[in-house]
């Protein structure tokens, strides 16, 4: 038994033929498609990066609202007990009630003000965290994936 070799020849012309076609209208728009993919990915990455920077400057910016308002809590309450005492001074009965409502409302004032600070700033994070989610999450599931996601959210709210 000895090699057709019309036939072999053919196939090898043929397959030859074939692996350039694929080459000249195939592999190049591939790669391409490929090249955009990832440069599509790397622009996300860099656009997670940038909102991980936002969000730790706006961090610091709370961290330094939150000092400035226990420095002005602080404050607060120094001035009224310094009007606590000069009340107290002239009128020495109703003086001392008088300074103790007084300490007691900037105190108030002082945990409201904390607790909005407090509150607004919790709500910007988590605004920022779930916009940086949403990126990462619509760049980077398919739809099975989201599928799945969602079908074991719906799972876990109803056992609870």
């Amino acid at each position: 038994m000895s090699p057709d070799w019309k036939l072999i020849l053919t196939h090898m012309a043929g397959f030859i033929t074939t692996v350039l076609i694929l080459k000249k209208f195939a592999w190049v728009p591939i790669l391409g498609i490929l090249n955009e993919r990832r440069e599509k990915i790397k622009s996300e990455f860099d656009n997670i990066e940038a909102g991980k920077a936002d969000i730790v400057s706006q961090e610091e910016d709370y961290d330094a609202k939150l000092r400035d308002i226990d420095n002005l809590a602080r404050q607060k309450l120094t001035e009224a007990v310094n009007e606590g005492q000069k009340i107290a001074a002239e009128i020495k009965a109703d003086g001392q009630n008088d300074a103790k409502q007084i300490i007691e409302r900037a105190k108030d004032e002082a945990e409201r003000d904390k607790a909005k600070a407090q509150a607004a700033m919790k709500d910007e994070m988590v605004k920022t965290t779930i916009a940086a989610a949403e990126k990462i999450i619509s760049s980077k599931m398919d739809d099975e994936q989201n599928r799945r996601l969602i079908s074991d959210f719906i799972d876990g709210v109803e056992k609870a």
